[in-house]
């Protein structure tokens, strides 16, 4: 299957001007597979079901990362 993946890093610095969010389009048949690959160190991850795909949740170092992939 084809994915769009927006990739949101939560930052709560007070200092950071800028959003940390990135587009990528892949392709897999095992998108927990493709997270775990993505984020090899993640301490925790949770997936959701949402109305057009998947929304996952990491957290590495104190940081959270929100996954959200739509099918294309």
């Amino acid at each position: 299957m084809e994915y769009e993946v927006i990739r949101d890093i939560k930052n709560s610095c007070s200092g950071n001007q800028m959003r940390d969010i990135f587009f990528k389009e892949i392709s897999t048949d095992d998108p927990d597979r493709w997270i775990r690959t993505e984020e090899p160190d993640a301490e925790e991850w949770e997936r959701e079901e949402i109305d057009h795909g998947i929304r996952y949740y990491v957290r590495k170092n104190g940081m959270l990362t929100v996954y959200s992939m739509s099918e294309i």
